[in-house]
């Protein structure tokens, strides 16, 4: 049988507490008088095995706690005596009860891993992982819950490869909860599909802005109609060395470029998808130069909001400026790590990320070389 979750968690060394129980239960029955017993270490030994070890280990731990206590009463010459009999039953006892509790934490844990395998089969439905390549781009994410065991919340990213170039999304719902998730899946399928059909980013926008304000007339709840998503849209011309952005109301993507970093601001602030209506200005697209060897880091707010112990808060730029990541894998990779170390493993909001990377065409390098 399978150790329980709990035991896992904990650690191997941890495992060993009920043996090394069972041992100082022995020498405190040797060190002290023949009148003191070491009854509550034989059954603390026992129920500290219960969630840490298998059910066979736990009976293991029992009947060895009852062989123990024997051998000290016969040791001591009180083996025929009512006490021991007394403390014998009641070891007998709590290894029944140690069998109950450890098949009771089994099949909690065991109800508890199906609503993660479901949460994670949700999250890969929801958020698939990108392709890894797509022409000269390559591509990496990452998703990060902000609670351990919570594996979909209200962060999003899509990559889509379009008639117009691959397209990218990256954004962050308003809220959490059941209508964060919603507005989610609203969002990546309006994307999905609209990425296909618009020939401009614009467009591309304004689908997503109609999608999920009719999503939000439809909810039926004041929270979802108040709702919005800050998102950044990105395309990748099928030919040329540039990206194009639309921003609503999203923290500004990361350029890497050698070893440099710099915020990529858009030309004039946006307001989110689904505040549109409370603005007049028209849609802005910009333009940056992605040569080769370029990377684009697409984020949510959990990156730069993420603070150390004192209260600053994470600064990519500063940190990531004069290194250099050859795949968006190894810039998430240590990205990640860093983000770690600089909170201490804290984590107080959801992080999603997206990393696209320019290498050479595999396709027009393969006719370079057929042609020499």
């Amino acid at each position: 049988m399978a150790r329980l979750g709990v035991g896992k968690r904990v650690g191997k060394g941890s495992r060993l507490l009920p043996a090394v129980l069972l041992l100082f239960a022995v020498s405190v029955d040797f060190a002290t008088p023949r009148t003191v017993s070491a009854a509550a270490l034989y059954t603390a030994a026992i129920l500290v095995a219960a969630p840490l070890l298998s059910l066979r280990g736990t009976v293991l731990t029992g009947v060895s706690a009852l062989v123990l206590d024997w051998a000290m009463f016969w040791y001591f010459g009180y083996r025929r005596s009512a006490i021991a009999f007394s403390e014998l039953a009641m070891v007998a006892t709590v290894t029944g009860i140690g069998a109950l509790l450890n098949r009771l934490l089994y099949h909690q844990e065991v109800k508890l891993q199906s609503v993660r395998d479901i949460a994670a089969a949700a999250q890969r439905a929801v958020l698939p992982q990108p392709p890894a390549r797509i022409g000269p781009l390559r591509f990496a994410a990452r998703y990060e819950a902000a609670q351990t065991d919570a594996q979909i919340g209200g962060d999003l990213y899509a990559v889509v490869d379009t008639p117009y170039g691959v397209r990218c999304m990256i954004g962050d719902v308003r809220g959490k909860g059941t209508g964060a998730i919603r507005a989610v899946v609203v969002a990546i399928g309006t994307f999905r599909e609209a990425a296909l059909q618009e020939p401009s980013l614009t467009g591309l926008a304004e689908r997503l802005e109609r999608a999920l304000v009719l999503m939000a007339q439809q909810s039926g709840s004041l929270t979802e109609a108040e709702g919005f998503v800050t998102a950044v849209l990105a395309e990748f011309p099928q030919r040329g060395d540039e990206v194009r952005l639309v921003n609503r109301g999203h923290p500004p993507p990361l350029l890497f470029l050698g070893e440099t970093v710099q915020y990529v601001e858009p030309r004039r602030p946006a307001l989110p998808l689904g505040l549109a209506a409370l603005g007049s200005d028209a849609e802005c697209v910009d333009t940056f130069a992605f040569p080769e060897g370029a990377s684009l880091l697409l984020y949510t707010d959990g990156l730069t909001e993420a603070r150390n112990a004192t209260g600053t808060f994470y600064n990519p730029v500063g940190r990531f400026t004069g290194q250099r990541y050859p795949t968006p894998d190894a810039l998430l990779d240590a990205l990640l790590a860093d983000v770690y170390q600089h909170t201490d493993g804290r984590r107080a909001d959801d992080m999603a990320l997206l990393a696209v990377t320019c290498t050479a065409d595999p396709t027009s390098a393969s006719r370079r070389r057929s042609d020499l």
